[in-house]
C-alpha cells in the first residue's frame, strides 16, 4: 500500500473508530431493554429524527448508484428519479409522520411497523403481524445485500484488494457495530453521518465543476453527447457484447443517437417517491421521535438534506463524465465515479474522509435495515406468537441472533461483484412501498379499513412487485414501467375492495381512529 493509500486508510480508520466510539457509548442503554435496543425508548429530538431518517433512507445508493446512473445515461433517469424522491420525502413527512407518531403510541404503544398494523386493527391471531414481519425479512436481506455491495467495491477501488474480502470485512465491521449499539448509536451514528454525505457531495461536486471549467463549459461538453443533458432523453453508450462500452478512432467513448425519454418513463421513476410510505427504517424514526409537535421542524431539515444531496450526487455523474470519459466503460464500475473523483482532485486524507461519506451511507442503512429485521422476527414473531412470556431480557439476545442471521444471508447475496447497486435498490424499494405503502395511508386515513382489506393490500402489493419484475417487465412496452407503481395501485384498490365486502371495523377500532384524528387538530 502506497504512502497517498496509508494516509486515506487512516482517514476512514478515524472515522470507524468514530462510530464504534458511539455504539459503545449507547451500548448499556441499549441493552438496558428491547424497546430502547429497537427504537431507543421514543426519546429522539427533531435533528437526530430527519438526519437520521434521511442517512438511513439513501444508503450508498446515494454517493455510488444515482452518481453512476447520471454517469452512464445523464440527466433524464436520474433527475425525474430524485424529484420523485424529493416530492415523496416531503409528503411522507407532512402527511404520515406526526399521524403515525400519535397512532403507533396510542395502538398500544407499538414499537415496530408489524406491531403498529396488528394493533391498529385488533387482531387476535397476528396474521397481519406475522405476514408483514415476513416481508420485512425478504426485503431488507436484499437492501442489506446493496449496502454490503457499496462497501466491497468502495474498499475493492480504493486498496486494490479482492472485492469479496472486502465486502465480508464491511459486513462484519456494520453487524458488530449495530449489534453492540442498537437503535440509539444508530440513530446518533446516523446524524453524524448525513453531515458527513452532504459534505462529502457538495466538496466533490464544487472542485469538480470547478477542473471542468466552470458551469457553462461542462454544459457545453455535456451536449456533445446526445441525450445527456436532456430532461425527456438519455445518452445510449454503445458497448459491445461484453458490455464494455466502444471506443472510436481517437479513443472517446461511443454513444447511439439518444433514447427518448417519454412520460411513460417519467411517471415510473417519479414513482420512486411512492416508497416512502412504505419504508419502515423511515417510519421507525417517525414513531420514535420524543414530541409528535418537532415533526414539523423535522420535516424542513430533511426536504432541505435531500433536495441537497440528490442534486449533488446527479451533478456529480454529470462532471464526472466530461472529466473521465473513458475511465468506466461498464455500467457496474460507473458507480465508482464518486471515489475516482475524489482520489483525482484532492489530498489522500482529505479523500480519505470525504470517500468515508460512502461508509457513512453504508453504515446508516445497513444498521437499520438489521435493526428493523431483528425486531420483525424477534418481537413480532418469536414473542407475539410462538412464545408468549418470552422475558424482555430473552427477546433482546433473539433479535441480535437474528441481526447476524440477516447479515449472513445478505453477504451470500452480495457476493456477486458485478452487481449493480441501483437495480438492487430498486427491487427492495419496490417491495417496501407497495407492501407497506398503501396500508399505512389506508389505516392512518380511512376508518372503513379493515384487517381483511389490510391483508389483500400486503399480499397483493408485495406479489405484484414479484410478478411484474420477473415476468410482466420482460414483455416490454407499458409493462417496463417501474413495478412500484402499479403494485402500489393493485395494493390500493385491493384494500378498498376488499374492506368494502367485508364486515366493517368494531365500534373500539373506530374510537380510537376518531381520538387520534382529534390529536391533529
Amino acid at each position: 500500500m502506497g504512502g497517498d493509500k496509508i494516509q486515506t486508510f487512516i482517514a476512514m480508520a478515524l472515522y470507524i473508530a468514530a462510530v464504534i466510539g458511539i455504539g459503545v457509548f449507547y451500548a448499556k442503554k441499549a441493552s438496558e431493554s428491547s424497546a430502547n435496543f429497537l427504537i431507543g425508548g421514543r426519546s429522539l429530538g427533531p435533528w437526530v429524527t430527519a438526519m437520521s431518517a434521511e442517512a438511513s433512507d439513501m444508503s450508498g445508493w446515494l454517493l455510488m448508484g444515482l452518481p453512476g446512473v447520471a454517469y452512464w445515461m445523464g440527466l433524464g433517469n436520474a433527475f425525474w428519479t430524485a424529484l420523485g424522491l424529493s416530492i415523496g420525502t416531503y409528503l411522507n413527512w407532512l402527511l404520515v409522520a406526526k399521524r403515525l407518531r400519535n397512532y403507533s403510541h396510542a395502538a398500544g404503544n407499538a414499537i415496530t411497523i408489524p406491531d403498529f398494523i396488528s394493533n391498529r386493527f385488533k387482531e387476535k391471531k397476528k396474521i397481519l403481524l406475522t405476514i408483514s414481519a415476513a416481508f420485512i425479512l425478504i426485503f431488507f436481506c436484499v437492501y442489506a445485500a446493496s449496502c454490503f455491495v457499496t462497501v466491497g467495491k468502495l474498499f475493492s477501488a480504493l486498496f486494490n484488494a479482492k472485492y469479496v474480502h472486502m465486502m465480508i470485512i464491511g459486513a462484519v465491521f456494520v453487524v458488530i457495530y449495530t449489534f453492540v449499539g442498537g437503535f440509539l448509536a444508530e440513530s446518533a451514528s446516523d446524524f453524524m453521518q448525513a453531515i458527513v454525505m452532504v459534505i462529502s457531495l457538495a466538496a466533490v461536486l464544487i472542485l469538480g465543476v470547478i477542473n471542468a471549467g466552470g458551469i457553462s463549459e461542462e454544459v457545453d461538453n455535456a451536449k456533445q453527447i446526445p441525450g445527456f443533458l436532456e430532461f425527456f432523453g438519455v445518452a445510449t453508450p454503445q458497448v459491445a457484447e461484453n458490455g464494455t462500452q466502444l471506443l472510436d478512432a481517437a479513443g472517446n467513448p461511443v454513444f447511439g443517437a439518444g433514447a427518448k425519454y417519454g412520460f411513460l418513463s417519467v411517471i415510473s421513476t417519479m414513482a420512486w417517491g411512492l416508497g416512502y410510505f412504505g419504508m419502515p427504517h423511515v417510519l421507525l424514526k417517525f414513531m420514535a421521535i420524543r414530541d409528535a409537535k418537532e415533526l414539523k421542524f423535522s420535516r424542513r431539515i430533511a426536504t432541505v438534506w435531500c433536495v441537497i444531496s440528490l442534486t449533488a450526487a446527479i451533478g456529480i455523474g454529470l462532471v464526472g463524465r466530461n472529466l473521465f470519459p473513458t475511465v468506466f466503460l461498464t455500467e457496474t464500475s460507473s458507480e465508482n465515479i464518486f471515489i475516482h473523483t475524489a482520489e483525482h482532485f484532492f489530498p489522500p486524507i482529505l479523500a480519505g474522509i470525504l470517500m468515508a461519506g460512502i461508509l457513512a451511507a453504508t453504515i446508516s442503512s445497513s444498521d437499520s435495515y438489521l435493526l428493523i429485521s431483528a425486531s420483525a422476527l424477534s418481537k413480532n414473531i418469536y414473542q407475539s406468537i410462538f412464545k408468549k412470556d418470552a422475558k424482555d431480557k430473552e427477546v433482546l439476545l433473539v433479535s441480535r441472533i437474528t441481526l447476524v442471521v440477516i447479515a449472513l444471508i445478505a453477504m451470500l447475496i452480495a457476493l456477486d461483484e458485478n452487481s449493480i447497486i441501483f437495480k438492487i435498490v430498486s427491487f427492495a424499494w419496490a417491495g417496501f412501498g407497495a407492501t407497506f405503502g398503501p396500508v399505512i395511508l389506508f389505516s392512518l386515513f380511512w376508518k372503513r379499513t379493515n384487517q381483511a382489506g389490510a391483508l389483500a393490500g400486503m399480499l397483493a402489493g408485495g406479489v405484484t412487485v414479484f410478478v411484474w419484475k420477473l415476468l410482466l417487465s420482460k414483455l416490454g412496452g407499458v409493462f417496463g414501467i417501474y413495478e412500484l407503481l402499479p403494485a402500489f395501485l393493485v395494493s390500493s384498490v385491493a384494500i378498498v375492495v376488499v374492506s368494502l365486502l367485508t364486515k366493517e371495523p368494531s365500534k373500539e377500532i373506530c374510537e380510537e381512529f376518531d381520538a387520534v384524528q382529534a390529536m391533529g387538530k
